[in-house]
Formats: structure tokens, sequence, C-alpha cells
């Protein structure tokens, strides 16, 4: 079987795939004997927090470990993510980017428009194009992605202008970040009390995934990646998680193999992609020519147990394709990861996963 890059090279995260959770199969064979109704998916977005190694070698990725008491996703290993919240929809932060210009692939890392904007119809085109998705929308995709990595990480993809970010050490910077988390603040006015606009030129599309018809839960999620700001830290944030790492994406999957780091596929099929790249900038550079149409994880039924597909496994294009068409993940702009994201939350009430 050709591995995620076409070749030969047996994948190691699809031989053997593994039998999905009881409850699941029981979907899935419902949805198999024509007796099962997919959920409609809810538009997410995911933060994959990138830094140079400091002896030098490599790239290494924040990983945050959700809490036990989860609905969704307890105990795995996921980027800082989340669910569009209406606030998010609504937002009309201000908004500094840096317009690229050229072919329909350059557009992917041209999130952002003029320098310093508040954000109106041709910026929300330029975002759209780049993920595929109406202005509102694609606004909000970007305000949710900067808000979640600020609630689960403390960091935050904003400033003053294009040539630097907040300075969140501050002891008042928490008091916002909780309001923000209780949805008691939204980013926009947040930003604008603040003085600062979203720094959307830090933030490139790297992936979509959608989940399988038959889950539960479903989510619509891109995946963005983001070079960690040096004039800001990421830090424990208790509640949805207890645990952050930085890890080299090559040890975070052998870690995930080895059965230790326990994370979903897609952030799995992430770590093996940017594995690839010796630096930030080379990931950066990488985005360029990232494929964004979604990958779609099927559920096959064989000799009485589920088995989770992706587009390169033996057997994916003999099963119904009801979302709608897809893509094969892998390197090179095929793939990407959404730490799991979590559903959308009331005010006060903690969310199942994120």
């Amino acid at each position: 079987m050709a591995d995620l890059t076409g070749g030969e090279r047996r994948d190691p995260l699809s031989a053997p795939r593994r039998p999905v959770p009881p409850d699941l199969a029981r979907r899935a064979a419902a949805f198999q004997a024509g007796h099962g109704q997919a959920v409609a998916t809810r538009d997410a977005a995911t933060v994959a927090l990138l830094r140079d190694a400091e002896n030098g070698t490599g790239i290494q990725v924040c990983l945050l470990r959700r809490v036990s008491t989860m609905a969704f996703a307890a105990g795995m290993h996921v980027f800082p993510g989340g669910t569009v919240d209406p606030a998010d929809v609504a937002a009309q932060p201000r908004w500094f980017g840096t317009a690229e210009t050229g072919s329909a692939t350059d557009s992917a890392t041209a999130i952002g428009t003029d320098t310093g904007t508040d954000v109106g119809t041709d910026t929300g085109t330029d975002v759209g194009a780049a993920l595929d998705a109406e202005p509102a929308l694609a606004r909000a995709l970007v305000c949710a992605a900067v808000r979640e990595t600020f609630e689960e990480s403390g960091v935050l993809l904003a400033g003053p202008g294009t040539d630097s970010v907040a300075d969140v050490t501050d002891p008042s910077w928490e008091t916002d970040r909780l309001a923000l988390e209780k949805r008691q603040l939204s980013m926009a006015a947040l930003l604008a009390r603040r003085g600062l606009g979203l720094r959307v030129d830090l933030l490139r599309p790297w992936a979509r995934w959608v989940t399988p018809e038959v889950e539960p839960r479903r989510y619509d999620t891109r995946f963005f990646i983001a070079a960690m700001p040096v004039e800001q830290r990421t830090r424990p944030i208790p509640g949805e998680s207890d645990r952050l790492l930085w890890l080299s994406p090559a040890t975070a999957l052998a870690e995930h193999l080895a059965g230790r780091l326990a994370m979903l596929p897609p952030t799995a099929h992430t770590l093996r992609e940017l594995a690839e790249h010796a630096s930030v900038a080379a990931v950066l550079a990488a985005a360029r020519t990232r494929d964004l149409r979604p990958v779609r994880p099927k559920i096959l039924i064989r000799d009485g147990e589920a088995h989770l597909l992706l587009p390169h496994d033996d057997g994916y294009d003999l099963l119904p394709d009801n979302d709608g068409p897809g893509r094969t993940p892998g390197p090179g702009g095929r793939g990407g990861d959404s730490s799991a994201p979590r559903p959308p939350r009331p005010a006060r009430t903690p969310p199942p996963a994120a």
C-alpha cells in the first residue's frame, strides 16, 4: 500500500488501523444498514504553535493533554483549538495582516489584507479564498483560532501593529482570559479595549479535517500553523487540560506509536507532516502549497469490527462519500490536524473537549 507521500513505504499510522470504540462501531453498523442519520458539523479551528529547537536541530510543537473528565477526547494530546462561537461570527476586530499577490496557490498564505485595517468585505474575501469559506465564516475561523489559543495556552496572536505582539505578562491579562473562557467578553471587545488587532499574518492555513458522519459529535475543522512569538510564553492552564508539552514532532509521533501519548488521527498525521521540516521557516514556506480540500475519514465494518480509514487506506474508495469530495492526507499539501475541537459551550459550562 502506498504511504502518505504516494510511495511504497509502509505507513505506521495506517498499519494496522485500530478498531473504533464499541459504541461508535454500533453507530457505524447502523449507518451501513441505512438506519443512521448524520448530525451536522460544527465549524472549528485549531492552531499548531511551532518554535525552533534551542539546539538548532529541528522544530518543536506545543501539545496539550485533555483532562480525563472530558466527554470527548479525554486524555488525548491535542493542539489548542475549539469551535467557532457566535461572538466570533459577529466579531469585527482590528486586523493586521500582509497581503500577498500572485497565483491561487500563493493565496493560501495570504490570510489578511492591508496592514491595520478593520475587518471588512475585502479582507473577508482574501481570508475566504485561503480557507475555502464564505468571508464571514473565514473571519470567524481566524478569530476562533486566536481566541482558543489564548484561552488554552496563554499565547495571544495579536498586537498593536505588524511589528510586535501583545505583552500579556501583566496579571490583568489572566482576568481577561478567564472572561473570554466564560464567554463574558468577546475577543473583539478585548482587543478594542487593549488597542490591539489580530496578527493574521502570523497564521498559515495548514489543513481541513471533517469528522466521520457516524460520529455523534462532528466538526469541520480548519488547522493553522503559527510561529510561537518570542515575546510570549506558553503556560499550563487548568480546566480542560492538565499537561502542556513542547516536543519535536518526530518525538511526539514516536511516543504516540509506542502507546505513551494518546491522540486522534489528525493530530498524528499533522505531526508526521511537520516532522519533515527542519525549521519553522520551512514549515511556513510549505504552507504555500497546501491543499486545503477537506480530509474525510470513513469507518469500515469488516469481519464484525469497525475500522477507521483515511483516503490513502485500502478500501477507502469502496465506501460511500456522503459528505462530498475530499482529499488524501500527506506531506506537501495533504493533511493536517486538529486537536479534537470542542463543541460550543454556554457561559460557565465547561465543554466536553477541545
